[in-house]
């Protein structure tokens, strides 16, 4: 079973600022996983961005959003930052984010 955990309170923030209808998303992605587990759940729900990260997709009435998140050992899941999406590529400025946030989850 997968477990699904948020890095800290700064990303828990970014979460809750998400509108509804995208938490909502996220929410459903996330018991999609627990539930089929993560190898078994693809686009348009998951997709990688390279360099061991990945993005939870999310959409609604406000535009897109992504989780990016990491795994880890033991059907871990740690999601490291959450935005709402402005433009049609995740920025580089997103990514580089999440992989600077990834960086203390080293030796866990």
């Amino acid at each position: 079973m997968w477990s699904i955990e948020i890095l800290n309170d700064t990303v828990d923030a970014e979460l809750d600022a998400l509108p509804i209808d995208m938490r909502a998303k996220f929410e459903r992605i996330c018991d999609l996983i627990r539930s089929v587990g993560l190898t078994h759940v693809g686009e348009p729900y998951v997709k990688p961005l390279g360099d061991k990260l990945w993005e939870m997709r999310m959409s609604g009435r406000a535009g897109i959003s992504r989780a990016i998140y990491i795994t880890q050992i033991g059907r871990r899941i740690v999601i490291l930052r959450a935005f709402v999406k402005k433009t049609q590529k995740t920025p580089p400025s997103e990514i580089r984010l999440a992989r600077q946030r990834a960086k203390s989850l080293v030796g866990q």
